[in-house]
């Protein structure tokens, strides 16, 4: 069997994509598209995960002088020729990333800032020896790349040479070669979400929106600039005066097939490594994005999976998204949710559409002021999508299985958080159980169950997941007690197993959810369960002798429990 090409996991670097050795999905025709409607200033905002670093980095290959033509061969930009002639290669390219550039203060911040942008102005070390740049050229030039202490950071750059460092080197190098800049700033809010995390907000916007202001607005040496990020930032906020500007956000129809992958593209990727049998699954979990008129898979889950695949073709599929960074913004949110939010929230994971007017601007101090900007953040990072709009509203929905399971994960860990604040209550319910209080236990579990989310599946099975999960949850409280979930006992595997200290008691829970109402047949459904798959054998194996046997039913925010 012929070998296959290796899958570009954590490739965001177009020269690194060496196409003889990794698959590649070709996006080069943004290229064509951002040439013919761009303008000065392009801002592409997209979630995290969906190319938006690698296809920077393709920019720069694309337009850098004493670039590598031989990159695009065979790529469908090359069929272009007289666009290629004219623009590839042509221009000075001024690239950086902001995905680095975080502190717990700012003076860590810009020491982090300060290194990006010095190191990228080391690049241009020729400057130094330029014929074409005057003594005071490259007098600024040094300060931009003068080496720093433990005191100021790998440059010693000061604040005022920092707030018009890009605005200089692209003067500098616009003089050397005769030719406009290409701005490239990929990552660019990444730095004030991080102040504004760890509170030193208002000075970041201020110092940003210096550098942005000097280097996009007020600077003749531009020929275009291109920004990527997650949220669009409020123009007032950081974009103060910038009338060059073009959003490009997730409902705009322009560029909306080049970020993730389309349903085409991974059918063909999954062709490719011999994996077409398994598109349904990839699509249920991965796909379901929308960008303008187009629908679009994460690609970082899609290449992920597949090379697991390779390896493993019974292999489930699994969450890489969240795992790409925290997901406080779904914690948040879920924190704030009041009765109709959390009902929303239900209707939302059980697969529905809810209404919402969308705000694609913001500031970041906006974000916790309501529970609509949240709705819109939400929106704006990929944790929903939209089917459409209805007037100036949006149809949200959850846009796969993975995020869905994101959501049921985020609402179990809120649940516990929550339910441990009142150690009273939940000390009150767990020491029910060994005390034989099916009332007691019924009484504060329907409690417990009226408060949180829950969840409306259409599938039995994922509605007891998830009961299951709020009840093992609960129990973990006591330390010194051993549960177990989904053991292995009898003749098959129980859904809770106990084992208390005190007088060696153990207990077994089997949890039902009674998709008729019928929660006292759920009951003894689950009751005959452990009596013919024999659930108490593990316990009496490990030396437990008093054992309690439960049957507990749900349905919805209700639930009955029997002892036995």
């Amino acid at each position: 069997m012929t070998e296959r090409k290796k899958l570009p996991i954590g490739i965001d670097i177009f020269e690194k994509m060496d196409r003889e050795e990794f698959y590649y999905v070709d996006k080069t025709e943004m290229i064509e598209e951002l040439l013919k409607n761009r303008s000065e200033v392009n801002l592409f905002t997209r979630p995290r995960r969906f190319g938006k670093s690698l296809n920077m980095s393709m920019l720069k290959a694309f337009f850098e002088i004493d670039g590598n033509p031989a990159l695009f061969d065979g790529l469908k930009i090359s069929e272009k020729k007289e666009l290629c002639e004219k623009y590839m290669g042509q221009f000075p390219v001024i690239s950086i990333s902001l995905k680095s550039v975080e502190g717990l203060t700012f003076a860590a911040t810009c020491a982090a800032l300060k290194t990006v942008i010095g190191t990228e102005a080391l690049r241009f070390y020729f400057l130094e020896g330029s014929t074409v740049l005057s003594e005071n050229d490259k007098k600024m030039y040094r300060q931009l790349t003068t080496v720093g202490t433990s005191e100021t950071g790998l440059f010693d750059m000061s604040i005022e040479v920092l707030t018009s460092s890009l605005k200089i080197l692209s003067s500098l190098l616009r003089k050397h070669y005769g030719k406009p800049v290409i701005l490239l700033i990929d990552e660019y809010d990444v730095p004030l979400d991080k102040a504004f995390q760890y509170g030193y907000y208002d000075e970041m916007v201020l110092l940003i929106r210096n550098i942005f202001g000097n280097a996009l607005k007020t600077n003749p040496n531009l020929y275009f600039a291109v920004l990527t990020g997650c949220l669009r930032i409020s123009k007032e906020s950081i974009f103060t005066g910038l009338n060059n500007l073009k959003v490009l956000t997730l409902t705009d129809v322009r560029f909306d097939e080049y970020f993730g992958f389309t349903d085409t593209e991974v059918k063909d990727m999954l062709k490719y490594y011999g994996l077409s049998g398994h598109y349904g699954e990839v699509k249920e979990w991965y796909d379901g994005y929308r960008f303008g008129n187009v629908e679009v898979y994460c690609p970082w889950d899609v290449i992920n999976y597949c090379d697991l695949l390779k390896a493993d073709p019974n292999a489930l599929p699994q969450d890489y998204w969240s795992n790409t960074s925290g997901n406080a913004m779904v914690r948040r949110f879920i924190d704030k949710a009041d009765t109709q939010t959390r009902d929303e929230i239900e209707r939302l994971i059980a697969g529905e559409e809810i209404v919402k007017e969308i705000h694609q601007e913001l500031t970041y101090n906006e974000l916790d002021s309501s529970i609509e900007n949240l709705w819109s953040v939400l929106f704006t990072t990929g944790y929903l999508t939209q089917r459409g709009q209805e007037g100036k509203k949006y149809r949200l929905t959850i846009p796969n299985n993975e995020i869905r399971e994101l959501f049921i994960l985020q609402i179990r860990e809120w649940f516990r958080d929550v339910s441990r604040k009142d150690g009273e209550t939940l000390n009150q319910f767990c020491e029910a159980f060994p005390e034989q209080n099916p009332e007691k236990i019924e009484e504060i579990f329907s409690d417990y169950l009226w408060n949180t989310i829950s969840i409306r599946d259409t599938a039995s099975a994922k509605k007891e997941n998830f009961y299951h999960g709020i009840l093992l949850g609960l129990l973990g409280y006591k330390s010194n007690w051993l549960v177990r979930s989904n053991a292995e006992s009898g003749t098959g595997y129980s859904d809770i197993l106990v084992e208390v200290p005190k007088n060696r008691t153990g207990i077994v829970i089997e949890l039902k959810y009674a998709e008729d109402g019928n929660m006292d047949a759920a009951c003894e459904k689950a009751l005959q369960q452990i009596e013919e798959r024999d659930y108490a054998a593990r316990l009496k194996e490990d030396g437990m002798r008093n054992i309690i046997k439960y049957g507990i039913a749900c349905y919805k925010k209700n639930c009955k429990v029997v002892l036995r």
